[in-house]
C-alpha cells in the first residue's frame, strides 16, 4: 500500500485534468452514502469541533475520507483548522491500494467543483470574480476559476487586510494580466461581479442579495453549519439554486434551512445536484440575464476521484 504525502498531491494534480476529470465522473454511476458528521462538543453552542467520515465508490476504487475540523486552532494553537487521510481499496478485490493526503486533496477537489459549477453556470463572457476569503483555499480558488473563465479582474474580500495584500501580491505575480483588487465597498462590488465565490467561516450574510446584478453566479461553499450562511434569503430567492449533493446540503446548509425555516424556500426548488448538473445540460443556465447559486458542502466522491487520480500518475 502507497503513502502519499502533500507534497506529492500537489506535485501530481493540474485544475486543467482535474475539473474535466471530475465532470466526467460525476456523469458516470457511483455511491455515495450520506456522510456522517460528528460534534465533539455537541453541548457547548459555540464550540464547533467535529469529526467526520465520507465513503464512496466508483467502478475503479473504494475510498473513505476522514477528517477532524478544529476551527480555533489558528488562534489558539497555531494550527490549521483541518487534517484529513483519505483511505483506498481496490474495487475488484478490496486490497488496500493507498493512503492519501487528505486536507491538500481537499483544496484541489474543493476548487475544482466551484470552478465546474462556475464553467456550467456562469455566463461564459463573465470577467468579474468576487471571492469572499483568503484562508488557505483563496489562492486554489482563484487559480480554478482562471482556469475555466477568462476573468479580467478579481476583487478580495478578507477580515484580515495584511491577508487580502499577501495574496494579491502573490496573485499578481503569477498573473499579470489579470487586475487583482481588495474590496473598499463590498456591496458595489457585488453589484458588479460576474461570478461571486464564497469561502468563509461567516455565521451571517457577507452581502446584499438585493445588489446582485442579473446574470450573477453565486458560489457558497464556506459553511457547513445548519445555524450559519454565507448568502442572505434575498439570495436564495432570486437565483436559480443548484448543490453539489441534495442530501449532505439539506443536512447540513444554513444557506438552504434558514430560508425553509423562515417558508420562504421550498426543497423542491433546488433544480438539481452536481450529478444531474454534469449529465443534463437542458438543467444548465437558461438566459443571460439568470441568476444561479451553487451550494457545496463537498462531496465523498470528489475526494475519491482526485485522490485516486494522483494514485494512478504516481504509478506511470
Amino acid at each position: 500500500m502507497k503513502i502519499i504525502n502533500a507534497e506529492q498531491v500537489h506535485q501530481s494534480l493540474k485544475f486543467e485534468e482535474l475539473i474535466p476529470l471530475l465532470k466526467q465522473s460525476f456523469s458516470r454511476p457511483f455511491s455515495m452514502p450520506q456522510r456522517q458528521v460528528y460534534p465533539l462538543a455537541p453541548e457547548e453552542s459555540e464550540n464547533h469541533d467535529a469529526f467526520a467520515l465520507l465513503p464512496s465508490w466508483n467502478d475503479e476504487v473504494i475510498g473513505n475520507k476522514a477528517f477532524t475540523y478544529f476551527p480555533d486552532n489558528a488562534t489558539t494553537h497555531d494550527l490549521p483548522g483541518l487534517f484529513s487521510k483519505i483511505m483506498l481499496f481496490k474495487r475488484q478485490t478490496g486490497e488496500p491500494l493507498a493512503l492519501v493526503d487528505g486536507t491538500s486533496i481537499t483544496y484541489w477537489r474543493t476548487a475544482a467543483i466551484s470552478a465546474l459549477a462556475s464553467q456550467l453556470l456562469s455566463r461564459e463572457n463573465s470577467q468579474h470574480l468576487m471571492l469572499f476569503g483568503t484562508g488557505n483555499l483563496a489562492p486554489y480558488l482563484v487559480k480554478a476559476h482562471l482556469a475555466v473563465r477568462d476573468i479580467k479582474q478579481v476583487t478580495l474580500w478578507g477580515r484580515n487586510s495584511t491577508k487580502v495584500r499577501d495574496l494579491i501580491a502573490d496573485l499578481s505575480a503569477l498573473y499579470p494580466a489579470v487586475a487583482f483588487k481588495a474590496s473598499a465597498e463590498v456591496n458595489d462590488e457585488v453589484a458588479s461581479a460576474d461570478i461571486i465565490c464564497c469561502a468563509t467561516g461567516a455565521k451571517t450574510p457577507l452581502f446584499d442579495g438585493n445588489r446582485l446584478s442579473a446574470g450573477c453566479h453565486i458560489d457558497c461553499l464556506g459553511n457547513h453549519m445548519t445555524d450559519a450562511r454565507e448568502c442572505d434569503t434575498a439570495t436564495l430567492m432570486r437565483a436559480r439554486v443548484f448543490v453539489d449533493s441534495l442530501t449532505n446540503t439539506l443536512n447540513e446548509a444554513g444557506e438552504l434551512l434558514i430560508p425553509m425555516a423562515e417558508g420562504a424556500f421550498n426543497k423542491d426548488e433546488i433544480v438539481g445536484e452536481l450529478a444531474d448538473m454534469c449529465k443534463t445540460p437542458s438543467i444548465l443556465r437558461q438566459s443571460n440575464d439568470e441568476i444561479t447559486l451553487f451550494k457545496s458542502v463537498g462531496t465523498a466522491i470528489s475526494d475519491l476521484v482526485a485522490a485516486h487520480s494522483v494514485v494512478v500518475k504516481l504509478a506511470k
